[in-house]
């Protein structure tokens, strides 16, 4: 009686600190993967990000249908006006307001399938947990960043109602998102799915980015283009 009650409390015990043992495993992935996050942020960012400012052009030459031509007159002064702010935008010092998500989201949907390709090819294993748990974002290490001012999304309507042609809009000039990265066995490389938009619903695109770590950084090896609207 003794000895199987002995044995019994022994499995509690020993459950309990593999369970314990696993949290902490669990904690200290979630907290390289952070930092790892952390690490690639303005490097991403700078790669794919869209300014609506400079990526929208006017639109091509209205049809006269009462004189059968073009309105070449009133399309080149709208390109003259184009390129006057495209001079002025190189030419602005203010820091240019971007969303990023709050979210470092979960994966699926159609980037899920173009993530496993890319992370077979790299050697990376699936963690089927990271299609069901995401996390917050802490925007807080980039706050005096020189050429950004990040905000999170979530302090502006939908990117999809944003207003373009609205040249003093308070809005942000475009939007990132990013989603939880995939690791091979040393965590040495990954691979993460993001997307940039301009807003207003009108363009938008996917990468799928593999990142290195060499000699203790980490660095964006390969990024491809998966979608373009």
């Amino acid at each position: 009686m003794k000895i199987s009650k002995f044995i019994f409390i022994t499995l509690i015990l020993l459950s309990f600190f593999g369970c314990k043992k696993k949290e902490v495993e669990k904690v200290d992935e979630l907290r390289f993967e952070k930092n790892v996050v952390n690490n690639v942020f303005l490097e991403i960012v700078d790669s794919i990000y869209m300014d609506r400012r400079t990526v929208i052009p006017p639109p091509p030459p209205k049809f006269d249908f009462k004189t059968n031509k073009e309105d070449t007159i009133g399309y080149h002064a709208q390109l003259k006006k184009y390129w006057r702010e495209q001079d002025s935008i190189k030419k602005d010092t203010t820091k240019i307001l971007l969303g990023v998500t709050d979210l470092v989201e979960k994966i699926g949907g159609f980037d899920k399938e173009q993530l496993i390709k890319e992370c077979q090819k790299k050697g990376c294993i699936y963690d089927k947990r990271k299609e069901v748990e995401n996390f917050k974002f802490d925007l807080n290490p980039f706050k005096n960043n020189k050429k950004f001012n990040f905000q999170y999304l979530s302090k502006f309507p939908d990117s999809n109602l944003w207003d373009l042609n609205d040249e003093k809009s308070s809005m942000p000039v475009g939007a990132v998102w990013f989603s939880r990265i995939l690791f091979n066995k040393t965590k040495t490389r990954g691979v993460l799915s993001a997307e940039a938009s301009c807003g207003g619903g009108k363009c938008g695109r996917g990468f799928t980015i593999t990142i290195e770590n060499k000699s203790g950084k980490w660095h964006i090896k390969k990024i491809v283009q998966t979608w373009v609207s």
